[in-house]
């Protein structure tokens, strides 16, 4: 195991069983990807300035995501199956007439993201029980009337390890970092310069292959928002919105994928943690429009 993470915790080798697709009630508003197979969204070009009914729809889409996330939070228990945090918020997103964007978004075969200690991101929900110890990342999107909105926490089970906290509770404070610098005129490469002191600071890794993106009606659009050091042009303009998703790693950042394609587990086998949060960028400053409170 890594030597920068010699914590108790439980290391995930491969995926579980996953269960059969979970229905979509016809009356309930399906992005276009549901109906056939499409590739994720292009995350290049201009970032679209959004006008304030669009924003009305962001603002209660995110606000959705941001409370079923945290009820999903509160399941989070030792012996609960990622497979049940699924069907939990299948159900209390359909019963709000939204529906749960991952769901067939480039083939994903579930409603939520569920990723365990050294999974970084993109985990499939499964038959796995949560034990003593772990840590999950619990990534919720919803699209409602039209727009989607997208954020995830990574929770604790139980009684984690010292570094584990370190590691969730220092994850946390880099996004609050980030986010608290997005402004109008702001270069978007200042975020992924904000996480790289971050991590140089604390001993940290930056999982680079992952990176935060533009939404709306789309999922997935520009612009493209990178968790490390770099030049990238393009500054923030008020009436964007898109993502700031950071994973942080107790060792090194690259990753690889398990053989159903989407789990991204970390090469060293070292625990990864994410937080992430869908923001609007206002005449003054910055909204955070996946709040739940």
């Amino acid at each position: 195991m890594n030597k920068r993470d010699k914590g108790k915790w439980e290391l995930i080798r491969s995926a579980g069983k996953v269960s059969a697709e979970r229905i979509v009630p016809e009356h309930i508003q399906k992005p276009p990807y549901y109906f056939k197979h499409m590739a994720a969204g292009n995350t290049l070009g201009t970032p679209e300035i959004k006008n304030e009914e669009q924003l009305k729809h962001m603002r209660s889409s995110g606000k959705l995501a941001a409370q079923i996330l945290r009820e999903c939070g509160n399941m989070a228990k030792m012996g609960i199956t990622t497979d049940e945090i699924d069907d939990f918020a299948h159900n209390r997103i359909l019963a709000h007439n939204a529906y749960p964007s991952p769901l067939r978004y480039a083939g994903f075969p579930k409603s939520v993201c569920t990723s365990i200690n050294n999974v970084a991101c993109h985990g499939i929900p499964d038959d796995r029980q949560l034990v003593e110890g772990d840590i999950i990342n619990i990534d919720v999107t919803v699209y409602q009337n039209g727009f989607h909105g997208d954020c995830s926490e990574t929770f604790l089970v139980g009684d984690v390890d010292e570094r584990g906290r370190f590691l969730v509770d220092s994850t946390r404070e880099c996004l609050r970092n980030c986010i608290a610098l997005c402004a109008p005129g702001v270069p978007f490469n200042e975020i992924g310069k904000c996480i790289q002191r971050f991590c140089d600071k604390h001993k940290l890794e930056s999982v680079a292959a992952f990176i935060g993106h533009g939404i709306g009606s789309y999922f997935h659009g520009p612009p493209e928002i990178y968790h490390y050091d770099n030049d990238d042009p393009g500054v923030m303009q008020t009436g964007m919105t898109f993502t700031i998703e950071p994973i942080l790693s107790l060792g090194g950042g690259d990753v690889g994928l398990l053989e159903d394609g989407w789990t991204a587990v970390s090469m060293d086998d070292s625990r990864s943690a994410q937080f992430e949060h869908t923001i609007l960028i206002t005449k003054t400053g910055v909204e955070i429009l996946t709040s739940a409170d």
